[in-house]
């Protein structure tokens, strides 16, 4: 069950971050992050209704809190290392956060066997080169290291945290709809100070309703992809969940190569088959 969820995490994670990638070519990053995830508080606002989820409020919704306020930081960080590049050393940096949940799970007692553990060193390192790592020509700014090292921190931070904020069903909802309001509020806040020093908030085309499915989509993915890890944590090894749901580089390198005909070099092509090796001995142990 562990294995299944956190890959599901992995593909919905990794096509949330496909399909963010392409709407912000047209449309403000904190724009996108705003109106998706304002979409996503209105469906899980009906679930926790719905379900009577508010009956699991507790302490523990803190962690859910937490994981909203650093969520989209560590989004921005990202998205600015991007920006400043080059991607190909940006994007598998940025894996390294896995090492977050990994580490939480070893503080916490959790000893995976020898074939996992191998499991994990193979998947990790698989992830790193699916990116394209550049090994030579690629002049880094320490700035863009310094955010992507940020970025990694605190998506690894928002794994560990909201695999703290429920222990049911019912209350894994409401745990959602906290973290998403509190996205919401702290993106809101940056999209608002943003606007009034000037950047523009909106296409030059005005708001993009054409693109309300795809923000729909790319927010209720995330979601979906949160959940999903909180029920693989909650049901196997914190390291082995954390891994595998960090195979999401991979399905967005495939995603660019189905969709938009994005040609994989050689180590991405090699990163990738490394994943898969690491996913099978991570669930065969």
């Amino acid at each position: 069950m562990t294995a299944f969820f956190a890959l599901a995490t992995s593909l919905l994670w990794g096509l949330a971050d496909f399909g963010g990638g392409l709407l912000t070519r047209r449309t403000p990053a904190l724009t996108v992050v705003v109106v998706s995830q304002s979409i996503a508080v209105v469906v899980l606002g009906v679930l926790v209704v719905a379900t009577g989820g508010w009956s699991e409020a507790g302490p523990q919704l803190w962690f859910a809190v937490a994981a909203g306020l650093v969520g989209p930081v560590a989004m921005l960080a990202f998205y600015k290392a991007l920006a400043l590049g080059p991607m190909g050393v940006v994007s598998p940096l940025g894996s390294i956060g896995v090492a977050v949940p990994v580490g939480v799970g070893l503080v916490l007692g959790e000893r995976p066997g020898v074939l996992q553990f191998v499991g994990i060193l193979v998947a990790v390192a698989g992830v790193c080169l699916a990116g394209g790592p550049q090994f030579r020509g690629a002049p880094v700014q320490r700035q863009a290291i310094a955010l992507t090292l940020l970025a990694a921190f605190g998506f690894g931070a928002v794994m560990a945290l909201i695999a703290e904020a429920s222990t049911t069903l019912t209350g894994l909802f409401l745990a959602l709809f906290v973290q998403r309001v509190t996205n919401v509020a702290a993106g809101g806040l940056a999209l608002y100070v943003s606007a009034r020093r000037g950047a523009p908030a909106l296409p030059a085309d005005g708001f993009p309703w054409r693109s309300l499915p795809a923000l729909a989509f790319v927010g209720l993915a995330d979601v979906a992809a949160n959940g999903t890890y909180s029920i693989a944590a909650q049901h196997g090894p914190v390291t082995v969940a954390a891994v595998l749901a960090s195979l999401y580089p991979v399905v967005t390198a495939v995603a660019a190569r189905g969709v938009l005909c994005e040609r994989l070099r050689a180590v991405q092509a090699a990163g990738a088959g490394l994943a898969l090796v690491g996913t099978v001995l991570l669930a065969s142990g």
